[in-house]
């Protein structure tokens, strides 16, 4: 979405001066302080402005539960501490912890956040993922309903929250770009070979980085000042991507990013950054509203190049 300092803009509260450790006692005073040092958030809201922030480091199994929770704020909302957990990867006491992490006594009083804020949009929540009920009469039409569901929703999303600037800026950044350099591995991988096929059948320069018998750096190894590399990453973040990113920065070329939550250690590293959050279905996830996204941008840099080669003639 927004660049980095645009992110750190929005939290409410400043960051703590050190390193805390984790508020194990119970309290609903309204002011109650946080283990991190800020006032307990009072809205989702709030909740989000902070992990947006920059300026909280979670432990390894903190970082997971916030990445779904910042992902997924619809099942947090309706499941159980049970059904969370096993969704998020980790056990229930993690989740509890989490929330006393943030002044709050237990996951059901964190969860009240999340309850609230799906009030708002209580159709999507209703949504989500779930095939209608006609089409559980066959088991493929059962799995076909859920896969559209999932997609419908990813879609329904980008409605509801694009960053607009962000995306214009994205743009301006590939479209000036004298070379345009596409990263994305593993489930980013298709999303990036398809963007990479459309920018070449509108004519527009670039280089698909597929890491073809290991040589992803040596794919990458000419780009400089003057290119822009788009990458496309989603959590866990695990791959080569955030090394190849990171080749790019320091050689001093403008990178652009679609990715799925304030976590990714690409934020740091880019100069513009769109969110796309792909919901999943019996363990499949979407790549409907990243390749949306994607087709966007390819259509965006080859209408600004050929507007600019019109008033260049």
């Amino acid at each position: 979405m927004a660049d980095r300092k645009e992110a750190g803009a929005k939290a409410g509260e400043g960051p703590a001066s050190s390193q805390p450790t984790l508020d194990e006692t119970d309290g609903e005073a309204p002011g109650r302080k946080s283990a991190l040092g800020y006032t307990r958030p009072r809205t989702y809201e709030e909740l989000r402005a902070v992990l947006a922030s920059g300026t909280v480091h979670f432990p390894k199994r903190l970082r997971q539960v916030a990445i779904f929770l910042w992902q997924h704020p619809d099942d947090v909302a309706l499941g159980t501490i049970v059904q969370v957990a096993e969704q998020a990867g980790v056990q229930p006491s993690t989740l509890v912890r989490f929330a006393k992490t943030f002044g709050f006594a237990g996951f059901s009083d964190l969860q009240g956040l999340f309850k609230d804020h799906v009030k708002g949009s209580w159709p999507e929540a209703r949504g989500r993922a779930e095939p209608s009920p006609k089409a559980e009469t066959r088991a493929e039409l059962h799995f076909l309903g859920g896969i559209v569901a999932a997609a419908r929703a990813s879609l329904d999303r980008i409605g509801e929250s694009f960053d607009v600037a962000s995306f214009e800026a994205m743009i301006d950044v590939l479209a000036g770009a004298d070379l345009i350099y596409l990263v994305g591995s593993k489930r980013a991988f298709p999303v990036t070979a398809y963007l990479s096929l459309t920018l070449s059948q509108q004519g527009v320069r670039n280089v698909l980085v597929d890491n073809v018998g290991s040589t992803a750096f040596d794919q990458i190894g000419c780009i400089g000042r003057g290119d822009a590399l788009l990458a496309v990453s989603f959590s866990p973040y695990n791959s080569i991507t955030p090394d190849l990113v990171a080749v790019a920065h320091e050689r001093e070329a403008q990178i652009v990013t679609i990715t799925d939550s304030t976590f990714s250690p690409l934020i740091p590293l880019s100069r513009r950054w769109i969110e796309v959050i792909e919901s999943d279905f019996a363990g499949f996830r979407s790549l409907a509203a990243s390749l949306s996204v994607g087709m966007a941008l390819v259509h965006g840099v080859a209408a600004r190049r050929s507007a600019g080669r019109r008033q260049g003639g």
